[in-house]
């Protein structure tokens, strides 16, 4: 099991993410503060992605990964509307080799977030 206050501490009973050998499973991540553990009302969709992912990050750092690690995201959407301007932070976040990845519209997200975002990662 891997924790981290580098990333908000887990709504329900999972895990930040599990490391099985080689391969660290990332919980999906939404825009919740890990300092406040509060979750960022009113935030637009490139606010709520970019924080989903420096919460993944920090459970990367926590796991002794980088970004540059991850081979797979699932990328949950309230609205698939919002996909070109999610698209574009996520971007900034996987410049050189982007993972292999999924991106889906959903009915719900914990705490009406608008993006949900989880990852599998492979130590080098």
């Amino acid at each position: 099991m891997i924790s981290t206050p580098l990333a908000p501490a887990a709504i329900g009973p999972y895990s930040q993410a599990i490391r099985v050998g080689r391969t660290v499973y990332l919980s999906g991540q939404i825009a919740i503060d890990p300092t406040t553990n509060l979750f960022m009302t009113g935030a637009s969709i490139e606010e709520q992605t970019q924080r989903a992912l420096e919460n993944l990050a920090g459970v990367l750092t926590a796991a002794g990964l980088r970004l540059e690690d991850v081979v797979n995201t699932t990328v949950y959407l309230s609205d698939l509307n919002d996909f070109v301007k999610m698209n574009q932070v996520y971007a900034t976040f996987f410049k050189n080799a982007p993972p292999a990845r999924a991106t889906l519209q959903v009915a719900g997200i914990p705490r009406n977030a608008k993006v949900e975002i989880s990852a599998i990662a492979v130590a080098p």
